[in-house]
C-alpha cells in the first residue's frame, strides 16, 4: 500500500468533511460537489487503501474502524498543510491570504456582520466560517483544522491562548402568550410544570442551562432536546416549551414581537464571548489582524445591535 501515490488531498478533504457529517448530501452541498461526485470521491479513496471506510445501518452511515483510524490521520496532514499555506501567507503580509474561523452555532448571528466590518478595511482577505457545537469547535482546535475559534468557554483540556471579547446575556425565551410572559421577577419554581427545550449533548447553550438549572436546584418536569438554536425558537413560539438562549440569537424574533422574555430570578446568566487559538498554531499576518479586529470591535458592535433588547 503506496498511500503518497495512490491518494490525493481532495480525496482525503471529501473523507474528512464525510466522516464528521455522515452525511453526503450535506457534505456536498458544504463543498460545493453533487452527491454522486462526493461518492466517487470516497469509493476511489476506499479502493486506494483497500479497505472500507463507511458502514450503512438502514439510512444512516458509521465510520468503520478503519475510517476512525484514517480520519485522526487525515486530520493532521490537512492541518499540516493548512499551516505550511499559513507560513507562506505571512511572506505575502495582509494584502490577501485566507482565514478559517470555527464559529460556535450561536454566533453565527453576528460574526458575519463583523466579517463584513473588517473586510472593509482588509478586501484581499478570504475568512471561512465553520460552524458547529462548542465540541465540534474543540475537535477542529485540536486537530489544527481552524485559525481562531469563536466560542462561549475556551477548552481546558487543550492548550491554547484565548482573549474575552464580549459579554454575552442568556435569557429565558417564552411563547408570546404565556401565562407569565408579563409577569414581574418571579422564582425559576413557578416553571416547573413547563417543557424545558435543550440543546443537543456537546453544545455550550445545553452546558449553560443544565449549569444555572443545578445551581438553582431545579428539575423541569419534562425536557425535550433539539439540534439547534433556530428549531429552538421555532418551537417555542409555536407554544412547545421554553429555553435558555443567547440574547444574540433573538435580534428578529425580539424586535418583532414573536418571541417573550421572562422575568426570572437570577437571569439573565451572564457569560463571555471568546476567540481562541491552539498554541501551536502559527498564525498568519491575516488571522493576527482578524483577532485584533475582534477584540477591539465585538463589545462595541454587540452593545449598538442588541443593547436596547434587553
Amino acid at each position: 500500500m503506496n498511500l503518497s501515490r495512490r491518494v490525493t488531498i481532495r480525496q482525503l478533504e471529501v473523507f474528512v468533511h464525510a466522516a464528521r457529517e455522515l452525511n453526503f448530501a450535506r457534505v456536498g452541498e458544504t463543498m460545493h460537489l453533487t452527491q454522486p461526485a462526493v461518492s466517487m470521491q470516497i469509493r476511489q479513496l476506499e479502493q486506494a487503501v483497500g479497505i472500507a471506510l463507511f458502514d450503512k445501518v438502514g439510512k444512516r452511515k458509521t465510520l468503520t474502524e478503519a475510517g476512525a483510524i484514517l480520519l485522526q490521520h487525515a486530520s493532521r496532514v490537512l492541518g499540516e498543510l493548512q499551516d505550511a499555506e499559513q507560513s507562506l501567507q505571512a511572506l505575502q503580509g495582509l494584502a490577501g491570504g485566507s482565514i478559517t474561523v470555527g464559529l460556535v452555532s450561536t454566533a453565527k448571528y453576528f460574526a458575519p456582520k463583523l466579517l463584513a466590518m473588517f473586510s472593509q478595511h482588509h478586501p484581499g482577505v478570504e475568512v471561512r466560517f465553520v460552524v458547529g457545537n462548542r465540541e465540534t469547535l474543540v475537535q477542529l482546535l485540536r486537530e489544527n483544522q481552524t485559525d481562531l475559534a469563536l466560542m462561549g468557554r475556551p477548552p481546558r483540556e487543550l492548550d491554547t491562548i484565548s482573549e474575552p471579547l464580549a459579554e454575552n446575556p442568556n435569557v429565558m425565551v417564552a411563547p408570546v402568550n404565556h401565562r407569565l410572559a408579563k409577569a414581574g421577577r418571579f422564582d425559576i419554581q413557578e416553571l416547573r410544570q413547563d417543557t424545558f427545550l435543550l440543546r443537543e449533548a456537546g453544545s455550550g447553550t445545553r452546558l449553560m442551562m443544565e449549569e444555572f438549572l443545578r445551581g438553582h436546584l431545579f428539575t423541569p418536569a419534562k425536557v425535550a432536546t433539539m439540534g439547534s438554536n433556530e428549531t429552538i425558537k421555532q418551537a417555542v413560539m409555536a407554544g412547545l416549551g421554553i429555553s435558555l438562549l443567547s440574547l444574540h440569537t433573538l435580534s428578529l424574533e425580539l424586535r418583532s414581537g414573536e418571541i417573550a422574555l421572562l422575568d426570572v430570578d437570577g437571569l439573565p446568566v451572564q457569560r463571555v464571548w471568546n476567540v481562541v487559538h491552539a498554541r501551536k498554531r502559527q498564525l498568519s499576518p491575516a488571522a493576527v489582524a482578524f483577532r485584533r479586529f475582534l477584540i477591539e470591535e465585538t463589545q462595541a458592535y454587540l452593545n449598538t445591535a442588541f443593547g436596547k433588547l434587553l
